[in-house]
């Protein structure tokens, strides 16, 4: 290997030393387990909690209720697959417990998601980049929001196979396919409308087109098959959950994408804060987490204006990044939806200052360990896996309140990168007439030609 190889490639000695940091914590979990019966922070705060994101829904894929006894927000398509991928005898009544011990079916379906997302991640990755495919494969198939999204049994797994095969790296040729997994996608989780709107700033209308289709004839084929599950049923539902969620205890604050458990959590609403801290301190840091909301959110909205300028000048999956982000960080859907961001920030190159330091914090993320701070409460609870009540202690998780922080703090670094990829865009071409975007707005385009740019070409 040549010297400005070794130069250009140092960087892959601090991505694999967190893939040893990942292992690390697997091997510290596969410990605890052996010890404690039952697994530590950050998994989930109750032991018997495991898989039950999938078995507290699949009884509805045979029993009628999603929608009005539930409330649930996922679209049809969720509950046939459940039906799928279930043995019938073991819903003879409507109970998710019963339902778990007995459904065998189920578990193996949730191995095989993840281990199919393991496949597909390696492959993707492996065509992006060769030289950092395995790190970047590694913790995105084997970090934290993985494996807790699959300890949790959260159909998640699923709508991140069907995001990646549609937005990730082409390992699928036909647009038409990539059109079809995105629809499938979006009847699985409905905050990526985002993602598929996000193509239109790059003007690719008929990718857009193309998904939202697919995504109506599937809609519909699955709202027949399932007979509930009605667009009012949905919106109403959706708009109930947006509005309604508040943090009422610090267990709301365990594994968060976004700042909205802590500002619930300190505005004293619903959970008495002044009884742990004064409300000077509160309220400062309820400034702090709100300034850090907003200002995200408004990163996202300069980018995607950004983009819109200029869309020749960002990646493709820079958009459905900052798409899928402004869905997660404004309300709260849990931190193993990160597995649908990391997959972006993975797709970037280690390039300037802001980007690498993005890569950085995904990896962090990635590492399935946590460091309690404070008074610990140990409680008698049941461990499913283990079969057996447990000794369980649980506390504040240092990184609990660092994610959600990390995870807007990515957000500022690709979103400056946009729009600073932009700006030296438009300072090197000026409002010059660019012949693929001839017909944007005046504002937008002058006389000349388009000259090539070095800066942020990769696709």
């Amino acid at each position: 290997m040549s010297g400005g190889k070794r130069v250009q490639r140092w960087h892959l000695w601090i991505e694999y030393g967190f893939v040893v940091a990942i292992m690390m914590g697997i091997g510290y979990t596969a410990w605890f387990y052996r010890e404690n019966s039952y697994l530590p922070q950050p998994f989930f705060y109750e032991p018997d909690g495991v898989f039950m994101d999938w078995f507290s829904l699949s009884p509805y894929g045979y029993f009628r209720g999603a929608y009005d006894v539930n409330g649930t927000i996922y679209p049809p398509l969720s509950f046939v697959i459940m039906r799928i991928f279930s043995l019938p005898r073991c819903y003879n009544i409507n109970s998710a417990e019963w339902a778990r011990n007995c459904d065998w079916m189920g578990v193996a379906g949730l191995t095989g998601f993840i281990a199919t997302n393991a496949v597909l991640t390696f492959f993707a990755f492996y065509k992006q980049d060769r030289s950092t495919f395995l790190p970047r494969a590694f913790a995105m198939s084997f970090g934290l929001p993985m494996i807790y999204t699959y300890e949790r049994g959260n159909i998640l797994l699923l709508a991140y196979t069907f995001v990646l095969l549609a937005f990730g790296p082409p390992l699928i040729r036909s647009a038409r396919v990539r059109w079809f997994f995105g629809g499938l996608a979006l009847n699985l989780k409905v905050y990526l409308i985002g993602a598929v709107l996000a193509p239109l700033l790059q003007r690719r209308w008929i990718q857009t087109e193309g998904i939202i289709l697919w995504a109506a004839g599937i809609y519909l084929a699955t709202y027949a098959f399932l007979g509930e599950g009605s667009p009012a049923e949905i919106v109403g539902n959706v708009t109930y959950y947006a509005s309604g969620f508040a943090a009422s205890n610090p267990l709301d604050l365990w594994y968060a994408s976004s700042m909205v458990p802590v500002i619930t959590l300190l505005n004293g609403e619903h959970f008495p804060i002044n009884t742990y801290m004064n409300s000077d301190t509160a309220n400062t840091l309820l400034m702090i987490a709100t300034i850090v909301a907003r200002t995200t959110q408004i990163f996202i909205v300069l980018s995607a204006a950004a983009i819109w300028l200029r869309p020749e000048a960002v990646p493709r999956h820079r958009g459905v990044y900052l798409a899928i982000a402004m869905a997660v960080t404004t309300s709260e859907v849990g931190g193993y939806t990160q597995i649908l961001l990391l997959m972006f920030i993975f797709m970037e190159r280690w390039q300037g200052i802001a980007k690498p330091l993005a890569i950085v914090m995904a990896y962090a993320l990635c590492i399935p360990a946590e460091y309690v701070m404070g008074t610990e409460v140990y409680l008698t609870r049941f461990s499913w896996l283990h079969g057996s009540d447990v000794y369980a202690h649980y506390g504040l998780g240092l990184m609990a309140l660092l994610r959600p922080l990390i995870a807007m703090l990515i957000v500022w670094c690709i979103a400056s990168t946009t729009i600073h990829d932009v700006w030296v865009d438009i300072r090197h071409q000026g409002w010059k007439k660019r012949w693929r975007f001839r017909n944007d707005l005046p504002i937008m385009v002058g006389a000349g030609e388009a000259k090539p740019l070095s800066v942020s070409t990769e696709r």
